[in-house]
């Protein structure tokens, strides 16, 4: 275990909770952590306490389904405020080709067994983006966490590809095949080359959502035939007798292993991106995944989703099939809650806040608008963990 100076010269350029000039500094404790999920999952993370002396009753604890949050900008701040704090990956960090939201609520559950063999007296679930939907899914499904706060959490990785995937692909094969009255790069449809402000009329935007669920429902159909092909011949590897025939044999049981690989290409195509008009809020033209025009993304390296296997996509980004979606979690989320949500966001539209917010299934129901903060709450972040730590001690100790 190793410390960190949190104070008058505070690392990572954090600044929070001013010390007095004389006092040199909390030093909040690290301690690498490294856990096998039941089913053989590896959770590796980092666990950040108060200085030595410091007694700790309740834990946090945040993830994502594929980041690291082990260093997350959360972790030494709420631990220099009194909390035990857990940073981890799941099994899929750094990579969700395949990821399952059912195997990553596991290692959730996992680390939240584990600070409670610690001493937490209660763990709260902590989800930033992606990671909102992840603990949602954890404490509806497993009945986990005695809290829930979403820092810009999204409705779900799923519902957001809803929202991103570009609805003018002709041929799944064909990354340039275009159905030119559905390209939100089409100048006929209101684009115009960056810096420009692109203008799209609504009917056609009315038109171009309801195709993005389309190609979302093309591309189900493709990843469930898949699974379903492979699963109708598990019966028949079964009957078979391999020492009796085994090139047979072989042929019948790579089928039923088979796993089909999707390459999923345009996966950064909102037209809210260049059209201010669509959900107003405080955001700038653009995305956080492409600088500056999402043009190059949506077609280049940028982007979502790009490789996925069947199931990893049906589970993950599969708006239409995903369990990971707070419209049906947040009701079951009757924990206390708090939302905190950035209204300069270039992903997350304050209406989509305020309706994750309208579902929550508690009583205890907090909602915090961060004017001007951006995704990543750059510059906004020592405020917005302020207000975790202020809500956190109202409810536990």
């Amino acid at each position: 275990m190793d410390d960190v100076l949190l104070g008058a010269h505070r690392p990572f350029g954090y600044g929070y909770w001013p010390l007095p000039d004389d006092d040199p500094g909390v030093a909040v404790q690290r301690e690498p952590v490294r856990l096998v999920s039941p089913d053989g999952g590896l959770v590796r993370g980092v666990l950040w306490t108060p200085p030595v002396g410091t007694p700790w009753k309740t834990a946090v604890i945040l993830s994502h389904p594929r980041g690291d949050f082990s260093v997350h900008y959360a972790c030494p701040l709420l631990a220099a405020a009194g909390y035990a704090v857990l940073g981890f990956g799941t099994r899929y960090m750094n990579n969700d080709t395949d990821c399952l939201h059912e195997k990553c609520i596991t290692d959730v559950q996992t680390a939240h067994d584990e600070m409670v063999r610690r001493g937490a007296e209660a763990v709260v679930l902590l989800g930033n983006s992606g990671g909102g939907s992840l603990m949602a899914m954890a404490n509806a499904e497993l009945g986990i966490g005695d809290g829930w706060i979403g820092m810009a959490a999204h409705p779900g990785e799923g519902v957001f590809m809803l929202q991103v995937i570009d609805p003018s692909v002709a041929d799944e094969g064909d990354p340039f095949s275009t159905v030119p009255e559905l390209d939100m790069y089409h100048p006929d449809n209101g684009w115009r080359p960056w810096p420009e402000p692109c203008s799209y009329d609504p009917a056609w935007v009315d038109t171009y959502r309801a195709a993005q669920r389309d190609r979302v429902a093309r591309l189900d159909a493709i990843a469930k035939a898949s699974i379903a092909d492979a699963t109708a011949m598990v019966p028949t590897l079964k009957a078979m007798d391999g020492a009796s025939d085994p090139l047979a044999y072989r042929d019948a049981r790579r089928r039923a292993v088979f796993t089909k690989y999707l390459t999923i290409y345009r996966t950064l195509a909102d037209p809210a991106y260049l059209d201010l008009s669509i959900d107003p809020d405080d955001r700038a033209l653009g995305s956080l995944f492409a600088f500056p025009d999402p043009f190059d993304a949506n077609y280049g390296r940028g982007g979502l989703a790009r490789t996925m296997t069947a199931r990893g996509w049906l589970s993950t980004w599969s708006g239409l099939s995903s369990g990971a979606k707070l419209a049906d979690t947040m009701p079951q989320v009757t924990v206390p809650t708090l939302l905190i949500h950035p209204t300069a966001d270039t992903e997350i539209r304050v209406w989509q806040a305020e309706e994750i917010v309208a579902a929550a299934g508690a009583e205890d129901v907090t909602y915090i608008e961060m004017k001007g903060a951006l995704h990543y709450l750059e510059g906004d972040r020592p405020e917005a963990l302020q207000h975790v730590a202020d809500w956190l001690a109202k409810r536990f100790p």
